[in-house]
């Protein structure tokens, strides 16, 4: 069975250090994999994680802020030199068609695939993308600059038949796909036979929650109540409250805060400041108020 992933590529802020680049990370579903958020570096990261650009159809960017997208230009043009076909997608809001666009006519004229650009109204929280596997809403934040999160939700899986059920009734196999939606099946005697009793559970579907860069902000407890995993930006610690304040980013109390409220499974912090040579203080921090919390770090994949 395929299991969910994160890989965060980049957990840092605006000043990338030896530690940390800038924001970037990975969701892996189903054997589909989505960026979200491509600061620079992101490519290097990939490469050195083996990660293979064919596999890679959706990036998802939060907000306009060089920290979260001057990666794409580089990512797409050695997409390129790879030889890649299938086309791109870049889900953020219309202004990165306007700034990315003349780069792409510039830098990537005649490249091998087709960069698609699909638009995001940042102030809303919607639907903004779907496919078989996964439905993908816009989360609304408050920041300096539009800005909004991202929300995962797996799609439920088919019941699992069971294989000594198939041979003690004899099920024909055309009847399969049916009996695994849901359906009972009946014996050529006429007996009816519960579903209940033909198949197993799925595995629950997860819920996967973005939330930087962002104040602290309530309003979006609604929309990330408890999901499986939420990575919640933690740039400063509580001594930097006013400042956190001023350019509208969070705390890692206040991180930890958003979790406990809205009864999340676990709770990654990153978007970390470069101040802080020492990161277990941020993490101690929020582990005060949410203790399934875990301090992010670059070149790492969490099991959601």
């Amino acid at each position: 069975m395929q299991k969910a992933s994160l890989t965060i590529l980049g957990c840092g802020s605006a000043l990338p250090t030896r530690k940390n680049t800038p924001s970037c990370q990975i969701l892996e579903l189903r054997g589909k994999q989505y960026m979200i958020d491509c600061g620079e570096g992101s490519q290097i990261r990939m490469r050195q994680m083996n990660f293979k650009a064919s596999r890679l159809g959706h990036i998802f960017i939060s907000h306009l802020h060089g920290d979260h997208c001057f990666g794409l230009i580089g990512l797409i043009s050695s997409f390129g030199m790879l030889g890649r076909t299938a086309e791109l997608h870049l889900h953020a809001q219309p202004d990165l068609e306007k700034l990315l666009r003349p780069q792409l006519e510039y830098f990537c004229e005649g490249m091998s695939y087709e960069v698609v650009f699909h638009s995001i109204d940042p102030y809303k929280h919607q639907l903004i993308f779907e496919d078989r596997s996964v439905s993908v809403y816009s989360i609304p934040l408050k920041h300096r600059v539009a800005c909004c999160g991202f929300l995962f939700e797996e799609k439920a899986r088919d019941r699992n038949i069971r294989r000594d059920m198939i041979d003690f009734y004899n099920i024909p196999i055309w009847q399969i796909p049916a009996i695994k939606k849901g359906s009972d099946f009946q014996t050529e005697s006429g007996e009816i036979i519960p579903n209940q009793n033909l198949t197993t559970a799925p595995i629950p579907p997860k819920r996967y929650a973005y939330c930087s860069d962002t104040a602290y902000h309530e309003k979006i407890i609604p929309y990330v109540q408890g999901v499986d995993c939420l990575y919640h930006e933690a740039t400063f610690s509580g001594a930097e409250a006013l400042r956190a304040q001023s350019t509208k980013h969070s705390t890692a109390r206040q991180a930890a805060e958003i979790a406990r409220k809205a009864q999340v499974g676990k709770l990654i912090i990153g978007h970390l400041s470069a101040r802080y040579s020492d990161q277990n203080l941020i993490w101690k921090e929020a582990k005060e108020v949410f203790e399934n919390t875990l301090l992010a770090s670059d070149m790492t994949s969490y099991e959601l």
